[in-house]
């Protein structure tokens, strides 16, 4: 149960700016062959999007805040959060996985009052997306 708890909080820690490796735990896991796949896949996206929504959260009610030396998002981060947003519209959260602008793009999803439902579905897809990838990989190169 302990190892969930700790995939759960460093999922959750990887989706906002503090640096983590979910993935790497997720592989560690599911080499292990402690806990099914599906049950770590399901804890790993719940703590991703959950940590999505802290940045979206952020952005929709912090952003007053973005000049001040302790928020987590540069101006260039967000410029080019704002742009990959402003061309894509809300499936540029498809992109929410991404390193360097996954992140920022949950923040600027906040900021444009993006409606929770639909932030939280295509967040879940992405992010639950690339850890089922990765999964299936590992399974694959173990067995």
């Amino acid at each position: 149960m302990l190892e969930l708890a700790g995939l759960f909080v460093a999922a959750l820690v990887a989706a906002t700016l503090i640096p983590a490796q979910s993935e790497a735990v997720l592989v560690a896991l599911i080499v292990q062959g402690v806990h099914t796949v599906w049950l770590l896949l399901v804890v790993a996206t719940v703590g991703n999007v959950l940590g999505s929504v802290v940045n979206w959260v952020m952005g929709r009610f912090l952003i007053r805040y973005s000049d001040r030396r302790w928020f987590p998002f540069s101006q260039n981060q967000m410029d080019k959060a704002s742009r990959w947003y402003a061309r894509w519209g809300y499936w540029s959260l498809l992109g929410a996985w991404l390193p360097v602008v996954g992140d920022p793009l949950t923040l600027v999803a906040g900021v444009l009052r993006e409606p929770l439902w639909r932030f939280l579905l295509i967040v879940t897809l992405a992010k639950g997306g690339r850890y089922l990838v990765l999964a299936w990989i590992t399974v694959g190169l173990a067995t």
